[in-house]
């Protein structure tokens, strides 16, 4: 075992022990290292301005990627490298253009959007190809306005550079024993450990011996538990780096639990659009690149983004316990609010998405008061297998309705066998109130959420007449997905 973390910083190695688990890499830039450019804002991962890069061995590369820095344990950078905005040293194009376009006033939030747009510059992950406003969606600028900054966004489009012995180096920090770092509060006494596997097999004994400790992936929720709500966590298993596999096939996709949203978007996308439409909406880029998709269905948020569309297309989780698997439904995982179905010493190993079939038309839709980085009041997922005019079948699941993302049973006997219509959907909406009853809270009240679930059933009259008559498969234009 280590009980050292190490990592490089502009190409150089550092070897840290002793500290914090649950310190934010924030928080040590600002503090030890003496980086004081990298800005807190909003320490939820909202804001930007503490982004920085985070790079990784990515085949015989480095991908670097754009995190938040507020949001990120300082120990998920064993084996990785990090940027921050002195790493540029002031003459990166990028900051040049900043200057000469007038890209900032107060400058608070600056550090972070350079680090956005450099990062994009470099190709980094999640903005090969993407629009400038994708890539900015999780920086805040409330003095200058975007103008200038996409400018210098234009002028700097996406040049990946090889870089051979950032790459030897980053293959010597490789690990093949497991880390664990102990730590004990001077002050309360309270310990504190952090484990992280190397590999998949070293999880699942890891998980057996300590069933309780929270696993931790990229920690875009389990962060704002420390930094909001100052909990402490006494054990994380940290699984961040392991569970990355992406096996597309005839059949479906299959998608480890530590794949993170950026690495999913492209083939959840080709599962359906409407699926890589909502995966886009996922917070920002910092998120995506820090987020996976099997952490945010095991820790069972009612508000989750995925689980309404993956339940609707039938997803299948496979748990693991030791050297055992289990195969489960997704819909069945979720018991009550705050419970899963996860045996003591069982971790979520991976999800399987059945590729739809031409028969089957499906509507992903995120309801939310903004259209970037915004949770969702309702969240709906739905699939109708055809027959001609006919519901032959249909899934219909709902996030933001109940204490789990649930199913719409009644909802679905309404359509079930009847020609689609709007006196079929009218019942199917009216429906919903049979198998719901929301809490109202700051996001909607409990008869908004019902009746904008309801309008999302009516809508589909809308669309087909729209389209012609038939159910229209792909978006009907630019931001058809938020309310």
């Amino acid at each position: 075992m280590s009980d050292a973390i190490r990592f490089l910083l502009d190409g150089r190695m550092e070897k840290l022990s002793g500290f914090d688990p649950t310190l934010t890499l924030l928080e040590w830039l600002r503090g030890p290292a003496g980086r004081m450019g990298t800005k807190e804002g909003c320490a939820e991962g909202d804001c930007g301005a503490c982004t920085v890069l985070v790079g990784e061995l990515e085949g015989e590369g480095v991908l670097w990627r754009a995190v938040n820095a507020c949001i990120y344990f300082l120990p998920m950078l064993d084996g990785k490298a990090l940027m921050t905005v002195e790493s540029l040293g002031g003459a990166h194009p990028v900051q040049r253009d900043m200057v000469e376009l007038h890209g900032s006033q107060c400058g608070f939030c600056t550090p972070g959007i350079v680090m956005s747009l450099a990062g994009r510059a470099m190709g980094a992950a999640g903005t090969q190809e993407a629009d400038p406003r994708d890539v900015l969606a999780g920086n805040l600028c409330r003095c200058t306005g975007y103008g200038p900054i996409l400018e210098a966004a234009r002028r700097n489009p996406p040049k990946p550079a090889a870089d051979p012995e950032l790459v030897a180096q980053l293959r010597e920090l490789r690990r093949k024993e497991r880390l664990t770092l102990d730590w004990t509060d001077p002050a309360t006494g309270v310990a504190r450990r952090w484990i992280k596997p190397h590999d998949v097999a070293d999880l699942a004994r890891a998980r057996l011996e300590s069933p309780e400790a929270r696993i931790v992936a990229g920690a875009t929720d389990v962060g704002l538990w420390v930094t909001k709500r100052h909990r402490v966590l006494p054990e994380i298993l940290h699984v961040g780096d392991l569970m990355r596999e992406i096996e597309e096939g005839p059949e479906g996709l299959k998608l480890g639990a530590g794949v993170r949203y950026a690495e999913a978007h492209a083939p959840m996308q080709r599962i359906h659009a409407d699926l890589g439409e909502l995966v886009r909406r996922i917070g920002a880029t910092q998120v995506r690149n820090s987020g996976a998709v099997g952490a945010n269905i095991a820790n069972g948020s009612p508000i989750g983004d995925t689980p309404p569309a993956l339940i609707a297309l039938d997803a299948v989780l496979t748990l693991r316990r030791g050297d055992e698997r289990r195969s489960l439904p997704l819909e069945s995982y979720f018991l009550e609010y705050g419970k899963q179905d996860l045996r003591s010493g069982e971790f979520v190993e991976s999800v399987f998405i059945p590729r739809p079939t031409p028969q089957d038309f499906i509507r992903i839709v995120k309801l939310t008061k903004r259209f970037d980085s915004d949770i969702s009041a309702v969240c709906m997922g739905l699939r109708l297998r055809m027959e001609g005019e006919v519901v032959a079948s249909a899934r219909l699941a709902f996030g933001g309705m109940a204490g789990t993302p649930k199913r719409a049973a009644a909802a679905e006997v309404a359509l079930t066998g009847r020609a689609l219509s709007p006196e079929s959907l009218e019942a199917a909406a009216r429906a919903l109130a049979q198998d719901f009853a929301p809490l109202t809270d700051m996001r909607g009240s409990s008869a908004y959420r019902l009746e904008a679930a309801g309008n999302l059933l009516r809508r589909l009259w809308f669309e087909r007449e729209g389209a012609g008559g038939v159910l229209p498969q792909k978006p009907l234009m630019e931001g058809a997905f938020h309310g």
